[in-house]
C-alpha cells in the first residue's frame, strides 16, 4: 500500500514538471516586474531585501524541519548531499538580502518595491521545491544501492561550486556598479564579456551540478525549472541592455549561455 507521503511526493514531483512549461512560455512574453523590469500595476509592494529573505526562506526552515524525519537523516551521504543546497540558500536567504539592503542605501538607482504577489508565487514554489529536495535526499534516495554515488557527488559538486562562484562574483560586480551611484552602466570583465547575465548562467550551472549530485527526477526538475525561469529573464535583460545602451553595448555578447544564446 502506498503511503500518504509517497503520494504527496509523487504528486508534488508531477507538479514540479507541469509548471515548468507554462512558466517558460509566460516569461517569454511577460517579465516579472522587479529590478530592471519594475512597473506599476501589480498590487502592493515591499522592500526588495525583505522580499528576497521571505520568499527564499522555506528552502532553509522547511528543509531543516523535514530532514530529521527522513529514514536516511543520519546517513553521512545524505548529510554531505544536502550541504551544498543549504550552503547556496543560506547565502541567497541571509547574505544576499543584507548585501542588497546595503547597496540600495548607497545607490542612487531606485528600482522601486518588490511586488508582494510575485514574492508569494516564489514563496509557494520554494515550499514545493524544498519539500521535494529535502524528502528525496533524506528519505527516498537509495544510498546503499548507488555504487556510483561518490563519483557523481564529486563531479556534481565541482560543477555546483563553479556555478556558485560565477553567480556570487557576478552579483558583486553588478552591486559594485550600483554602489558607485551613477545608475545603470555596462558591466565589464570576466563572463560579462561573453553574456549579459553571468549571474543567471552561474545559477543554472549550479543546479545542473545539483541534478548530477542527486541523480534524481527531483534534482532534474529543479534544474529545468531554473532554466524555465532564468533563460527568459536573461533574454529580457539582454534586450533591456541593448535598448538602453544602443551602440555602446557589446554586440558579441549572448544573453545567458556563452557563444550559444
Amino acid at each position: 500500500m502506498v503511503s500518504s507521503d509517497q503520494n504527496l511526493f509523487h504528486y508534488s514531483l508531477l507538479t514540479l514538471y507541469l509548471i515548468g512549461p507554462p512558466i517558460f512560455i509566460s516569461l517569454r512574453f511577460l517579465q516579472a516586474p522587479y529590478g530592471k523590469h519594475n512597473r506599476p500595476g501589480w498590487g502592493p509592494t515591499m522592500s526588495p531585501p525583505l522580499a528576497w529573505f521571505l520568499m527564499e526562506s522555506p528552502t532553509l526552515w522547511l528543509t531543516l524541519l523535514l530532514f530529521p524525519f527522513g529514514s536516511h537523516s543520519s546517513n553521512p551521504k545524505s548529510l554531505f548531499l544536502i550541504s551544498p543546497y543549504l550552503f547556496h540558500y543560506f547565502h541567497r536567504t541571509c547574505i544576499y538580502p543584507l548585501r542588497l539592503h546595503n547597496n540600495n542605501n548607497k545607490s542612487k538607482t531606485n528600482n522601486g518595491g518588490f511586488p508582494v504577489s510575485v514574492a508569494m508565487m516564489a514563496f509557494v514554489f520554494n515550499l514545493l521545491n524544498a519539500y521535494l529536495q529535502a524528502r528525496w535526499v533524506s528519505h527516498y534516495k537509495d544510498y546503499e544501492g548507488d555504487g556510483w554515488f561518490w563519483l557523481r557527488f564529486f563531479i556534481g559538486l565541482v560543477v555546483f561550486l563553479g556555478g556558485m562562484g560565477v553567480n556570487i562574483w557576478s552579483d558583486r560586480v553588478l552591486a559594485s556598479l550600483k554602489k558607485e551611484g551613477k545608475g545603470y552602466r555596462v558591466p565589464r570583465g570576466g563572463l560579462f564579456e561573453l553574456v549579459s547575465c553571468p549571474n543567471y548562467f552561474g545559477e543554472i550551472v549550479e543546479w545542473l551540478g545539483w541534478a548530477v549530485m542527486t541523480w534524481s527526477f527531483a534534482g532534474l526538475g529543479f534544474f529545468l525549472n531554473t532554466c524555465a525561469n532564468l533563460v527568459p529573464r536573461a533574454r529580457a535583460n539582454h534586450m533591456w541592455y541593448l535598448d538602453k545602451f544602443g551602440e555602446d553595448y557589446p554586440k558579441g555578447r549572448k544573453a545567458v549561455i556563452p557563444f550559444l544564446y
